[in-house]
């Protein structure tokens, strides 16, 4: 008895020089629908599975492979005396390989005004169910779910060396390979179901690049991405120059993206170790990178910028002049790329700046087990202020005042910063007390703290930071509130003549 190969698949990628190449190494084929007709139209002989059924292909195509036929020939070890008198009993043949390529369900989620019921039907039964059935008995039976496998597997079945390490490697991708493609109608389903947090949460992701290592040299380190995100990201940008980045550039430049996403306006983010060390905003791009760079010209050098417009010869020219690992933008005019691509070492990303209205989720290991949350999205605006001090904030102030609590959001805590006409002027990160972080960022500013603002990412918990901030000149705060010495602080705020508002919401950042 010849050796048979059911084909079955929805990425028809050389799939017909493959299926030449068993015919001619003396299998023989079998084949569903549109996969048949692409291989009889080819010349290639074939039968229809429901040829050897007995069978009709029936409800649109749902029911045609979910058959004993089918899987009596993929799970019948041939090994196991018993299962090959089941098998000539009932007139089953074995099946010695399976080339199967699930129905394009993420490509149909992404589709512009798809149906549901569009996506569902895009939901794959049979497909799952033969290569589940293939790979658990990968020991007699090659499976085949990749296209870029298939010239190694010819290779093997032409020398007749279809040996172990191969038929298993072939099986472990196959689970993977199901795996991701349920979870991700799992999450599909979860978006429908509005299940937060369910008993089980299943998430997939897919290789983008090896990285050379991770955050020090010792760890090895790769990078992956979320298949259905619609949301920014660095998995979705378009490198136009330099080298290839590396773990901690991805890291930085994603929280660049994350703080540019809080600003309509012209507006420019510099980052360095995943914290903002200037923002500016601007009527111009160039302004606003000229009020980036000036907030600390020292810790933007080696850093990564991200720009909400195009990159023209202006901002350009000024982005030169320093050395930076990353300029992320959505895009860079003819000049600029020009001068630009002068620096070698500089990687400029050219990246659509859209994002979704769903939420998405923060994944955070630790041993044993992950922590997810909603990512913060929380905003506020002038009339969701509660002025908690006598004196009144300006306009002016009210305006710097939102500016550097949109910045504040993206400083790790605890978090103090200070911000003076859109521009963000000192940054204090990371520290173990609030006083530490306030004393951080007010030496920074120096002689620019007279008249500026002062954000707080969480309520003070006694006076001391509110009397740092009168010594350095500042003229109103913003903070969430809630402390139980909240009087403390409003008090010295009053007693100096400051503003200070209550957010009602904190945001605090590990």
């Amino acid at each position: 008895m010849s050796k048979r190969a059911l084909i079955s698949v929805s990425d028809k990628t050389n799939i017909e020089e493959f299926a030449k190449g068993l015919v001619q190494a003396g299998y023989e084929v079998i084949s569903t629908g549109g996969t048949l007709r692409a291989l009889v139209n080819a010349g290639i002989e074939a039968k229809a599975v429901d040829e050897i059924t007995g069978f009709p292909e029936i409800m649109d195509g749902r029911v045609k492979t979910l058959h004993p036929l089918i899987h009596g020939g993929l799970l019948g070890k041939r090994s196991n005396p018993d299962h090959m008198k089941q098998m000539e009993a009932n007139n089953i043949a074995p099946i010695d390989i399976v080339v199967v390529n699930l129905y394009p369900f993420k490509q149909t989620l992404e589709k512009d005004g798809v149906s549901k019921e569009e996506i569902i039907e895009n939901i794959d039964i049979g497909g799952p169910t033969m290569l589940r059935s293939a790979a658990k008995n990968f020991e007699d039976v090659a499976v085949v779910v990749d296209p870029s496998d298939y010239e190694r597997v010819l290779q093997a079945v032409q020398a007749d060396k279809l040996e172990f390490h191969l038929l298993q490697e072939l099986a472990a991708k196959v689970f993977r390979h199901t795996a991701n493609y349920d979870a991700m109608i799992a999450q599909y389903f979860m978006g429908e179901t509005k299940e937060e947090f369910p008993e089980t949460y299943t998430v997939t992701y897919e290789k983008v690049q090896d990285l050379r290592y991770g955050e020090n040299p010792h760890q090895q380190a790769a990078f992956y991405k979320n298949p259905i995100h619609k949301s920014m990201s660095l998995a979705t940008a378009k490198q136009l120059h330099g080298k290839e980045l590396s773990y901690n550039n991805i890291q930085d430049a994603n929280a660049a993206l994350e703080i540019l996403a809080e600003y309509d306006n012209p507006a420019a983010v510099a980052v360095k170790h995943m914290n903002p060390c200037g923002i500016g905003v601007s009527e111009t791009l160039s302004g606003a990178f000229q009020r980036a760079y000036d907030a600390d010209p020292i810790s933007i050098f080696g850093g990564i910028v991200a720009c909400n417009r195009e990159i023209d010869a202006a901002t350009a020219e000024k982005l030169s002049e320093i050395f930076l690992e990353i300029v992320i933008a959505p895009g860079f005019n003819e000049e600029a790329l020009e001068i630009l691509t002068r620096k070698k070492n500089i990687r400029l990303l050219e990246l659509e700046l859209k994002t979704s209205d769903t939420v998405t989720k923060k994944l955070t290991t630790v041993n044993g087990g992950v922590l997810i949350q909603n990512s913060d999205n929380g905003t506020v605006a002038a009339e969701d202020l509660t002025v908690a001090t006598k004196r009144q904030p300006t306009e002016e102030e009210i305006e710097n005042l939102l500016f550097a609590w949109k910045a504040v959001k993206h400083v790790k805590s605890n978090a103090i910063l200070l911000a003076k006409d859109n521009q963000t002027i000192g940054v204090g990160a990371g520290q173990m007390n609030r006083i530490g972080s306030a004393t951080i960022a007010i030496e920074q500013a120096g002689e620019k703290a007279e008249g500026a603002v002062m954000a707080s990412d969480a309520f003070f918990p006694m006076p001391d930071t509110v009397e740092a901030a009168v010594k350095a000149g500042i003229t109103a705060i913003i903070q969430p509130g809630g402390s139980k010495r909240d009087q403390d602080s409003i008090a010295v705020c009053d007693e100096h003549g400051i503003a200070m508002v209550f957010t009602g919401m904190r945001h605090f950042k590990h």
